[in-house]
């Protein structure tokens, strides 16, 4: 799957006592109802994010995550992430249009 839009916010890395890396950032999606979608990066795609800057505009490749947990009162819960493993600058081009009727 993938998302295209202008980023938002990018978060800082945060690195774990198990080595673990992870970092987030929001992009906000370029269509009617525009959409602030939080996405994650873990461990060595973490810096695929070095050289993006708010106001890009690019196209991230997303992996949905979805995992069960159950709570001290034995309710399970369900819990989603989006995780990013790979971007693309994005702009226009004249395959975008190859559908118009003129």
């Amino acid at each position: 799957m993938e998302i295209i839009g202008k980023v938002k916010k990018l978060f800082n890395t945060q690195k774990f006592d198990s080595g673990f890396r992870k970092r987030e950032l929001v992009l906000t999606t370029e269509e009617p109802y525009p959409q602030n979608i939080l996405i994650e990066f873990i461990q060595e795609k973490v810096d695929l994010l070095d050289n993006i800057n708010i106001k890009d505009k690019i196209k991230i490749f997303i992996n949905i995550r979805g995992r069960e947990w159950t709570n001290p009162e034995g309710v399970i819960k369900y819990f989603n992430s989006i995780q990013g493993w790979k971007i693309e600058s994005y702009s226009l081009s004249s395959d975008d249009f190859d559908d118009l009727p003129f």
